[in-house]
């Protein structure tokens, strides 16, 4: 009987963890949209870390004998099924959120190439990347 409540207390574990990384990821999207640098570095490291113990915790469970028999018996698809459903939802937040990122450094990149374009137009060249930059031959310096 202790087996179970072992892989039970586990798996609240990780179902805690996971509920805490949905949270976690919805303040890191609000963040993204305000564009708060700040913030985004505090939740970015609540993130890190928060990602960083249910990695610990996920190798703690691949380990555990007791863990690997009762999911073997059947006895943790129920609970199983819900960790696989938060995983999904983390991972399809997370896609919503890298794909803001992107928005928003194209949306710096065309910015950028427009104040350079507006600045001096006789100046802009273009890197190894095929990137627009800004030449130092207003201020008279040469690569």
């Amino acid at each position: 009987m202790s087996q179970a409540s072992n892989s039970m207390q586990l798996i609240a574990q990780q179902h805690q963890q996971l509920t805490s990384l949905v949270s976690v990821i919805a303040d890191e999207k609000e963040v993204l949209q305000q564009h708060d640098p700040e913030a985004l570095l505090k939740v970015s490291q609540e993130k890190n870390q928060l990602l960083l113990a249910i990695q610990t915790l996920d190798q703690q469970i691949a380990l555990n004998q007791e863990f690997a028999q009762d999911k073997a018996a059947g006895k943790l698809a129920g609970p199983l099924a819900e960790i696989t459903q938060l995983l999904e939802h983390c991972q399809e937040q997370n896609l919503i959120n890298g794909r803001i990122i992107q928005q928003s450094q194209l949306a710096v990149e065309r910015m950028k190439t427009s104040l350079l374009e507006s600045h001096n137009k006789n100046a802009i060249t273009y890197d190894n990347k095929g990137k627009k930059s800004a030449g130092l031959s207003s201020i008279g310096l040469k690569a």
